[in-house]
């Protein structure tokens, strides 16, 4: 059986995360792959549970409180969806992981972002993707993406842009502590120029 292989998406909001998870998918059809998408929160039905409180509640919810429900979609999320199709040879494709919580809640939500990062590593019992793919995009960028869009903003859209700012410094410290892992890409390009980026990096994996 092929091994399954474990690619992420991460950024900022308004970075263009489905606009580039629908390019490769279609693209890894194509190469006769089983596709599964997924995210986080809101993978599974725990999950959808989870993300509805995370980003919908209009009440303050408390950093650590806000960390540790994300950590526990992680935790189901990895155990019943992820680690069982990637041992069915599937390619998992998945819009946000664990950077995500060490990006907002530790450098977003000014948590310890060490800590933030033991805890998801435990939750999901130290699973790592092969490839996370970074849209890099300043926040003042992404406000005016989002804005276009006629929707209403979640809990975290909503934040001010010093918080985004922090949200893209964390994210950035990530990619630049494991560069093996990391594909950071300008995500102001074309999505065509940013998905043949993508497609040139996963050759060798695939």
């Amino acid at each position: 059986m092929t091994r399954g292989l474990w690619i992420t998406l991460e950024g900022g909001d308004g970075s263009g995360k489905t606009t580039q998870s629908a390019l490769l998918g279609e693209w890894l059809d194509g190469q006769g792959r089983t596709v599964l998408r997924t995210r986080e929160p809101g993978g599974s039905e725990v999950g959808r549970l989870i993300r509805d409180i995370v980003l919908h509640h209009r009440g303050d919810i408390a950093p650590r409180a806000e960390a540790l429900l994300y950590a526990a979609d992680r935790a189901h999320h990895v155990a019943t969806v992820v680690r069982p199709a990637l041992e069915r040879g599937e390619v998992v494709l998945q819009d946000r992981y664990l950077d995500s919580s060490v990006a907002y809640q530790g450098a977003g939500r000014v948590l310890d972002a060490d800590e933030v990062r033991r805890l998801s590593l435990w939750a999901a019992e130290g699973a790592l993707p092969d490839l996370t793919v970074l849209l890099d995009i300043d926040p003042a960028t992404a406000r005016v993406r989002l804005d276009s869009d006629d929707k209403p903003f979640d809990r975290l859209e909503a934040e001010q842009e010093e918080f985004h700012g922090r949200v893209r410094d964390g994210y950035l410290a990530l990619a630049a502590a494991e560069p093996e892992r990391f594909l950071v890409l300008d995500a102001t390009q074309a999505p065509d120029v940013l998905a043949a980026a993508v497609r040139e990096r996963l050759a060798a994996l695939l």
